[in-house]
């Protein structure tokens, strides 16, 4: 029940800074058309960067989301509220890192078309290239809404949020971006099952770890 009640909290929050999401979506989007045009006008290196172009622009574009989450918490003192609440750190963790996660997929899926259109490629295989996204977007809200709630309310927030998330989440953007590049130039080898496994294995061990951990963050 606890849970529920602030993940409706989160996802209304999330609703009312749609105008914030567009504008992410929109630096995701220049980022990937930036990369598209610095690979040149080759058809055949822009499919094979495709992939890494589109994880690039979709973690830029995170560490802007996740840096916006929290700061609207404190700018009106909810998490305080929250806290003082009967409320288990761990749902408040899991509440706002899903409520990422689902605004980091919904930029992720976004982002496939304009990637589609700016490295001439066609995606296929859209279902499996949407729970990769969805995997990879989970694996980037976990460690980031945590660490987006550490540095909210530190000066350089949004120099010291990409210093501390970046290192972290290097191996869901290497499985990720590998993943997808083999949905998009193929697969004969089926190596996409194992990647996806890694990205699994990432968020079986990140979401509980920042669940645990939330609550001495809170306290701090």
């Amino acid at each position: 029940m606890q849970l529920w009640a602030v993940l409706q909290k989160d996802f209304q929050l999330s609703w009312r800074m749609r105008g914030q999401a567009a504008a992410v979506f929109a630096f995701g989007a220049t980022a990937l058309m930036m990369l598209g045009f610095a690979a040149g006008p080759d058809a055949r290196a822009l499919r094979q960067g495709a992939a890494g172009f589109l994880w690039v622009a979709l973690v830029f574009g995170s560490v802007l989301a996740l840096a916006e989450s929290f700061h609207h918490e404190h700018a009106r003192r909810g998490l305080e509220g929250l806290a003082l609440l009967p409320t288990r750190p761990w749902a408040l963790f899991v509440s706002k890192a899903l409520a990422n996660a689902a605004l980091l997929s919904v930029l992720g899926l976004a982002l496939i078309p304009v990637m589609a259109l700016f490295c001439d490629t066609t995606p296929s295989r859209l279902v499996e290239l949407a729970a990769i996204v969805a995997l990879g977007a989970a694996g980037l809200a976990a460690p980031g809404t945590f660490y987006a709630a550490m540095t909210s309310q530190t000066r350089g927030a949004q120099v010291l949020l990409p210093l501390l998330l970046l290192p972290l989440v290097a191996p869901v953007l290497l499985a990720a971006s590998r993943a997808t590049s083999l949905l998009l130039l193929g697969d004969p080898m089926g190596q996409v099952g194992s990647w996806a496994g890694l990205l699994a294995a990432f968020n079986l061990v990140f979401w509980p770890l920042g669940a645990l951990l939330f609550g001495a963050l809170l306290e701090e």
